[in-house]
């Protein structure tokens, strides 16, 4: 079993798995001004709600896409299992060709879905990672990295509006009741989650007549599940995506 930790601009992602299992998964807010102690007492504190003694844990490995805290969590994390902790980039062998323009620009957390999925779905593969931003990544029958798309997250946008429209306020992202609002609230939350379940369904299929062929539709992110139900075309609901990809990363490099 392993430690794997992902950075993201608002949550980090920290869980343990293994082969056979995902053993859990807590998020916890990016803090860009915690020290490396303090990080080490918020990653102590997880393992031991779910009662993991460190010393049981095989090794850890940290992907991130804030690149100010991503050596502060390293350390944290070394702190804490007493043992050098992989961290996703440059020099980590993937097992997957990059066709982008500039590979060194695909953030790792968008590698680590990639590599999950090519090792649990048949390709071709499109990936959404719905988190601060959305993200789409397009694996090839080939298993080839060939691209994608990036999207204002849904949480991003929706504060944005409140932010600018002087009458709408904050609203819980919850299920509407139907796509017809009958009052503001209802209309603000069928805005934004029947609108982002026709984006999916819309970019699935404007995606699948480029490729040329059909594909496997993964997604993940911590907004995923208030979305997914609401899409007409299949996909397919993984939230330990990340963390089976970088299982398989550390697999590929630990020795």
């Amino acid at each position: 079993m392993i430690l794997a930790i992902d950075i993201g601009n608002t949550n980090i992602v920290i869980g343990c798995i293994d082969k056979n299992k995902t053993h859990f998964i807590e998020r916890v807010s990016t803090d860009r001004s915690k020290t490396e102690l303090e990080y080490a007492i918020v990653i102590k504190n997880v393992l031991d709600l779910y009662q993991i003694p460190p010393s049981t844990l095989e090794g850890g490995i940290v992907c991130s896409v804030v690149p100010q805290i991503t050596g502060i969590v390293r350390i944290a994390t070394e702190k804490i299992l007493q043992k050098e902790v992989m961290v996703l980039g440059p020099g980590i062998k993937t097992g997957m060709n990059i066709l982008m323009d500039n590979p060194a620009q695909v953030g790792s957390d968008l590698i680590a879905d990639a590599v999950g999925a090519i090792n649990e779905y048949p390709t071709p593969l499109i990936i959404f990672d719905m988190g601060t931003a959305t993200t789409v990544c397009v694996v090839d029958s080939k298993k080839n990295y060939i691209g994608g798309m990036i999207i204002p997250g849904i949480r991003t946008a929706l504060d944005a509006l409140t932010a600018r429209a002087a009458q709408l306020s904050g609203i819980e992202l919850v299920p509407p009741k139907r796509v017809i609002g009958k009052n503001t609230i209802e209309c603000m939350r069928s805005g934004i989650i029947t609108s982002n379940a026709a984006a999916v369904d819309g970019i699935v299929e404007r995606m699948e007549e480029e490729l040329g062929e059909k594909a496997t539709v993964v997604a993940t992110g911590g907004l995923a599940k208030t979305i997914i139900p609401f899409c007409k075309k299949q996909v397919i609901l993984d939230e330990d995506l990340l963390l089976k990809g970088l299982l398989c990363i550390y697999e590929k490099n630990k020795a």
